[in-house]
């Protein structure tokens, strides 16, 4: 039986639901990440015992998939899409903006389905948007191909996120601070490909590469799911 599916107990006296659980879960992963959550930490956040938790959420792993399903609601979009393309690149942003809002989003996504009512939901309208234009397969090619784009851009930058919190550096202090060694390293002529990539690319913020990336996937889906001809 999936906790979703699993009856609430009766309430003790200090109130307690799932979704009081859920919430001060959320709270402390957004301030101290996965690692600060715990069913002792949750307790303790709303002044119960540990073991009234136990009677609501059996493991940590269902307290994960609890949390998942509420950001779930978060990137639902708040009306059906106007057609496909709509629908995926909606759902990529709205995840980038939860995971931006929540960072141990990023740690979390891309792993088996937790089957929850607000995932469920996300899925439902993104598949229905999909509905009719290929075959099923090559529909949930599709998406899953989109979204193993988005939830590794979206790790990409939560990690570099984070590492400029964890150095005290931005990525521009970064790199000026290995600009030293890496002129040297492409003054050697080893690596003129890379040389080039550094002196004549263009750098754009996190939001424009996010951006141009899913248009390029999105551009590389529709050849898969254009009709064939009559």
């Amino acid at each position: 039986m999936t906790v979703w599916d699993r009856p609430e107990p009766p309430t003790q006296p200090v109130p307690l639901d799932r979704e009081r659980i859920v919430a001060a879960a959320v709270a402390l992963a957004d301030e101290g990440g996965l690692e600060a959550v715990s069913l002792r930490k949750v307790a303790a956040r709303l002044d119960a015992g540990p073991m009234r938790l136990y009677r609501y959420i059996s493991t940590k792993e269902e307290l994960f998939d609890l949390m998942v399903d509420e950001v779930q609601a978060e990137i639902l979009p708040e009306e059906q899409p106007g057609d496909w393309r709509e629908a995926l690149s909606v759902l990529a942003h709205r995840t980038r903006q939860a995971a931006l809002r929540h960072e141990w989003l990023a740690d979390l996504l891309g792993g088996r389905p937790a089957f929850g009512p607000n995932g469920l939901a996300v899925t439902e309208a993104t598949l229905a948007a999909l509905d009719g234009l290929a075959d099923i397969d090559t529909v949930m090619r599709a998406v899953e191909t989109v979204s193993a784009y988005f939830n590794g851009a979206i790790r990409r930058e939560i990690t570099n996120l984070r590492a400029e919190r964890a150095t005290g550096l931005s990525k521009h202090d970064w790199q000026r601070a290995h600009g030293p060694h890496m002129t040297r390293t492409l003054a050697t002529g080893r690596f003129p490909a890379l040389a080039k990539a550094v002196y004549d690319g263009t750098d754009v913020d996190a939001g424009t590469s996010f951006a141009t990336g899913l248009d390029w996937v999105l551009d590389a889906v529709a050849t898969k799911l254009a009709r064939p001809p009559a």
